[in-house]
């Protein structure tokens, strides 16, 4: 061959590595024994002790597929992808409502149900089988049991000048709890006026805000601050190692503590570059066995309605929410004007 024509040869074929391994399921890379997951905070333990660290580490050994794992607020994790969407790096999202349903309308979801998903009430996965709960888990607060001998009872007590910078809650919009404290309100005061106006006024209380949600359960137990939001499942599993960490409910004067589901919900991302190691993974969440570990180790709530737990988290949990309001939030209303409630937030708040 002559010189001239084999270095266009060689020209033209490293020009076309770079184009295939952009290219997802078509390439080398959709071999390789790897996923990665994008996620939300609160299913990775804090000492490698969570609900991911052991079935991620179960899931390698049974399949030999290593898990690559990426975490931020529920919302960032939902914006990363979307900025990727040209060429996705992530392969499984796990999210809260109303971030997984975003997900959805912005394409980065598709099509798969996992083995197991029959088993998922219909409210807890999509309609279109982009994605299910893998996880189902309750909104809350937490307070530091040591400094407060009582925990708070309703909103309006938050509003003393005992939680002056005691008090902090993460930013909606960008977290999952932090969406459901705008949620919350709303439900609790009767609409998003006396919602916003309630919350308008906690802010001389409020330390600022927080992108992640995980991070202040650690700064209540510590006693930095005496109240801030958070979940059932992961305040739950981090106040085994956080002795002054108690999880409760706010209740408007006069009514019942109230809460509404906040399920981890996963999907496989749109041309996902490892496809089908992200179907493995999911069908792994959703296994009995992965299933059964929820409470156990996790501190959260089985998304399948066939697994009933009975160990001794799995009772605990359930005293927790005896007494509790469970309501359920308009999901569609909420993703639909999700930019505008937040909006109205920060104009509330002066965020």
């Amino acid at each position: 061959m002559p010189r001239d024509t084999l270095r266009l040869a060689i020209t033209l074929s490293l020009l076309a590595t770079p184009l295939l391994s952009a290219c997802g399921g078509s390439s080398a890379a959709s071999d390789e024994k790897v996923v990665t997951v994008y996620s939300a905070d609160g299913l990775k333990g804090e000492d490698g002790d969570g609900w991911y660290d052991r079935i991620f580490e179960d899931f390698e050994k049974q399949t030999g597929i290593k898990v690559e794992y990426v975490e931020g607020g529920s919302g960032e994790m939902v914006q990363r992808a979307a900025r990727e969407k040209r060429n996705p790096q992530a392969d499984v999202l796990v999210t809260l409502p109303p971030f997984i349903q975003q997900a959805d309308g912005k394409g980065l979801l598709q099509k798969y149900a996992p083995k197991g998903s029959d088993q998922v009430s219909g409210a807890d996965k999509g309609a279109d089988a982009t994605w299910t709960s893998v996880v189902n888990n309750y909104f809350g607060f937490v307070y530091n049991k040591k400094e407060l001998k009582q925990a708070p009872t309703t909103w309006d007590e938050l509003l003393e000048g005992t939680y002056k910078n005691k008090l902090q809650y993460s930013t909606p919009g960008v977290a999952g709890d932090g969406t459901a404290v705008l949620i919350k309100a709303m439900h609790d005061f009767g609409g998003q006026k006396p919602a916003l106006d309630y919350l308008g006024r906690l802010q001389s209380n409020n330390v600022g805000p927080s992108a992640s949600t995980g991070k202040l359960a650690p700064k209540v137990d510590k006693g930095e601050l005496l109240v801030a939001n958070g979940d059932v499942q992961m305040n739950f599993a981090q106040s085994k190692t956080m002795p002054n960490l108690g999880i409760w409910f706010p209740a408007k004067d006069g009514g019942r503590p109230t809460t509404f589901a906040l399920p981890y919900a996963a999907g496989l991302v749109t041309d996902a570059p490892h496809t089908e190691n992200g179907r493995k993974l999911l069908d792994f969440m959703l296994s009995q066995d992965a299933q059964r570990q929820v409470s156990e180790i996790g501190g959260g709530f089985s998304a399948r309605g066939d697994v009933k737990a009975t160990d001794g988290n799995a009772i605990a949990l359930a005293g927790l929410m005896d007494g509790v309001e469970v309501f359920e939030p308009d999901w569609d209303d909420i993703d639909k004007n999700l930019t505008t409630y937040v909006d109205a937030w920060k104009s509330a708040t002066g965020s």
